[in-house]
Formats: structure tokens, sequence, C-alpha cells
């Protein structure tokens, strides 16, 4: 069975920009929109002194009319230039493309899947990939296409060679790990700097290995959380977008423990992809800017 899909999209233009900081940032962006008769929404900027970086992101709409994304990109460029400031303009409507990579546990795959369906997510999934054949009924009853990439210690590079050309081709900008429970190679990482987002659990102390719910069960944790955050070659330790906790207490069970994680991961991991798709987090070295909405 397929399902007709019909994301949310935003209504307004997105203006992204970062440069180094510098008297007129904010200036040079509201003065040129003001100038070209656009009405800003929606306005957030950050100027980070340890870095000595700015950021800034702006929702607005043309006031006269269609707006002409290269007439704007290339009018815009002079200005930016003088600041050393990269930029990327975001038009209404616009639905990015994803990819979502998954292994046995089905509880974020179902979660974003439901988000989709339901229009809550401004993206379109061009595939789902996983390590097992376990969901593919879920995926093929939203009418996605499936791809099963078993993988080995000695068959690792020819799988990430398939998943790689699965990206490529589909055009997708963003990839999901929802948990995937495979390492990615350095060079994958690589390649997907700064476009692959992935979720796990988060607890404190930290608890690795097998049942770290069970673990923390054992130690009487009071919180639970998850944190999603981009891949990079450490592994779980990319920058972070978003994180969720819960209290938790004595009369909490092991599975308890992991329901609640469950529930959490799920909200976490969408959460990081809105933010993301919504053009609101930058990358700033090491860590992120991140323009809650």
């Amino acid at each position: 069975m397929s399902m007709t899909c019909v994301p949310s999209v935003v209504d307004n233009w997105i203006l992204t920009a970062q440069c180094p900081s510098q008297l007129g940032t904010v200036d040079v962006v509201t003065r040129y929109l003001r100038e070209h008769n656009c009405y800003v929404t929606e306005h957030q900027s950050f100027d980070d002194q340890a870095s000595q970086q700015f950021f800034i992101r702006v929702e607005f709409r043309p006031l006269g009319g269609e707006l002409d994304i290269s007439r704007f990109e290339e009018d815009f460029a002079p200005r930016a230039r003088e600041f050393g400031m990269s930029f990327e303009l975001t038009p209404p409507e616009r639905l990015t493309p994803v990819v979502i990579m998954v292994s046995r546990a089905d509880h974020c795959l179902n979660d974003l899947l439901y988000r989709y369906r339901t229009g809550q997510l401004p993206i379109t999934i061009k595939a789902v990939i996983s390590n097992h054949p376990d969901l593919a009924p879920l995926a093929e009853w939203h009418g996605l296409e499936y791809h099963h990439l078993p993988i080995t210690a000695e068959t690792k590079p020819e799988q990430e060679a398939a998943v790689w050309r699965i990206i490529e081709q589909s055009g997708a900008e963003l990839v999901v790990l929802a948990r995937y429970m495979q390492v990615l190679s350095s060079e994958m990482c690589e390649r997907l700097s700064g476009r692959a987002i992935n979720i796990h659990h988060s607890l404190l102390p930290g608890f690795k290995g097998a049942k770290p719910y069970h673990q923390a069960f054992e130690k009487g944790v009071k919180l639970v959380g998850a944190t999603a955050h981009y891949i990079n070659d450490d592994l779980d330790e990319g920058p972070i977008i978003s994180q969720g906790v819960e209290p938790v207490s004595h009369a909490d069970s092991p599975e308890d423990l992991v329901a609640r994680g469950r529930d959490i991961e799920c909200l976490t991991l969408a959460r990081a992809v809105s933010l993301h798709v919504q053009r609101r987090v930058f990358l700033n070295g090491k860590r992120t800017v991140v323009f809650q909405r």
C-alpha cells in the first residue's frame, strides 16, 4: 500500500549567512531586503565572540510580486563579498530530499514517517537504506524505496559504496541515521560532513556497550535523554543539534527506561531534522549555532 504524503512547507523565503565578525553585518542583509521591497517576518542573528564569527537567518516575503532567485543572488553577492560573507537563499515550499538509514529498531523510522505522512516535516524521502530486511514492509507501506544492503567487516567498503551511489542518485541533501547501528567509515563521515544526522541515547553517567538502559537502572539514574548530532569521525561526538531529557525514578523498571528512551530519541531526532531543513543550524567549528523556533 502506498501513501500520499503532503509535507508541510515554509511559506517565506529564507536567507542564511555567516561571515567574520565586523561592523555592519546585520545592516548589509536587512538594508538589501528593504531596498528590494522584502518584508522581514523573522530575524535571528548571533555574534560568537569566541570564534569571531557572525551568523544570521532571516525569513521574508517580497511585497512586489515574484522574486527572481538568480537575480537576487547576483545582486546580493557583491555586498556579501565585502564582508567575506557566504550565504544561501531558500525559496518557499522547498522540500529537502532525504535518505533515511536504519537497522532493526523501528521507533525513530516510524516516527519520522508519521511526521512526513502528516505534513509535519518539509522533506521528501527518497529512500530508506538498511543492513537488515526487517523494516521493508513499513517503508513500502509508505510507498518508499527500501534498499537492503547487508554488511560485514569484509564487505563494508562495497556496502558503503552502494549506500553512496543511492545517496548521489537520489539527490539527497540530508541523510538521517534513525538508529542505524553501524559505524560509518572515516571516508563516509567526511563525505557526509554537515549533512548527516545521528541519534543516540544520552545518559549520565555514560553507559557504553550492550543494554545501556539496564546499566543505568543498576546505577539508579534519575535522568534519561537523547542527543542528535551531525556525524563525524569521532563516534557519537559530532556537533550537537538537539538534546532531550526526562526525569525517571526508582519506580521505573529497565523496560520503562527503554520505553522512555525511545520516546525521547524520536522527539529529539525529529526536532533536529526539522531545525536542519529549515536552515536553523550553522556549523561553527566543532559546535553549532541553532536558531530555535
